[in-house]
Parts: structure tokens; sequence; C-alpha cells
């Protein structure tokens, strides 16, 4: 186990003078092009203790809106009401967005600071339903991630798609996993939701 910073510096070895200074204070022009593409996004969070979270988001190409060099504004579509990212965000602002975009290997890493806002929302309407909640990310850091990690697991190539039947639906997962719900029951549930709470 490697537990200090000089010791792993020195097993991994010096960081390539491109990937050191590519890290940028604001969006530039590629980054601000990069989002108005993307579709999709995870959400890093912790809470107060330092308890991670990972959130999927994701809405038609550009939903997430660049305010200014510095702040973008993501929408908060209907869920399931846990509201993990939020409570973390109330303890802990911090946040890292990566951001994907179908067919282009390289992803958009953003770090910032998080806060749940309310209003300024209706630009992010789709379906003429505006969300009522939002994150308002002041970004921090910027950069591109090279696509090694996407090269590797074969991410938008439709020969790697794995057969859904290969796998159980999330209602029979759920009934597995907790008590007092069925397969069935639950899949109407979520098939449900699918078909009238996305927006």
């Amino acid at each position: 186990m490697i537990d200090d910073l000089a010791r792993l510096r020195a097993h991994i070895g010096t960081v390539s003078d491109m990937a050191d200074r590519k890290v940028l204070p604001m969006l530039d022009t590629h980054a601000r092009h990069f989002i108005r593409l993307c579709p999709f996004l995870v959400l890093a969070s912790a809470d107060g203790q330092g308890q991670v979270d990972a959130s999927p988001r994701g809405d038609p190409p550009g939903f997430v809106q660049v305010l200014d060099d510095r702040t973008l504004l993501i929408p908060d579509r209907p869920g399931n009401n846990r509201v993990d990212s939020f409570s973390n965000i109330m303890g802990s602002p911090a946040v890292g967005l990566i951001f994907l975009v179908p067919g282009i290997d390289e992803t958009l890493r953003i770090s910032g600071m998080a806060r749940v806002v309310t209003d300024g929302l209706d630009g992010a309407a789709v379906q003429g339903r505006i969300p009522r909640t939002g994150l308002e990310v002041t970004v921090t850091a910027v950069m591109f991630h090279c696509a090694k990690a996407l090269r590797r697991s074969r991410l938008w190539d439709p020969a790697a798609q794995v057969e859904r039947s290969v796998f159980p639906s999330l209602g029979r997962i759920i009934a597995d996993q907790v008590a007092g719900f069925t397969a069935e029951g639950a899949d109407a549930r979520i098939q449900t939701a699918y078909r009238e709470r996305m927006y």
C-alpha cells in the first residue's frame, strides 16, 4: 500500500508537461463547444463527512447552460426525490463534473463550487416544463481528458454493447434487494415513471 504522496509520485513517475499545464481556470472556446454538444455528465459530490456520491445527469445536447466563462447552470429533472447530490452540496459545495459526448472519446473534466438554485431556470424548459431546481456551478478548473479510458472500454463501439437480456431489469433487482416489492410491480412503476415523469 502507498499512503504517502512522495512515495506515490516516485512510484508513478513525473507528470508530462502537457498534462501538467493543460488545466485552465475558466471555460474557453473548446470547453463551451463541448458542453453545447454534451447530452450526459456525471456529477461527483461529497457530504460534510466525506461520503462521496456520483450521479448521472442527462438531457438533450446543450442542456447545461454556460452563463459566463466561470459559471454553469445544470437543470434538475424529476427523479426519485432522494436529493443525494443537493444534500451533499449543502454540507460541502465542491463538485466534480465529467462531460461525455457520444462518438467523441475525449471527455471534459470540470471542478467547481456548487449551489442549489430555484430561479433563472426558464431557459432550461423541455417539453414546456421548467425545472423547479438547478445547480449553479462556479468553475475553478477545466481540462480535457485523453481518450484512453473510452478507447479501452470501447464505450461508443456498437459491437461492444451488451444485450439487455443478459442483465435483470431494475424492478427485478429492487425486488431481490428490498422486501415488500415484486419484480412485476416495481417494473410497472418504473415504466410509468419513464413514460410520465421524465420532465
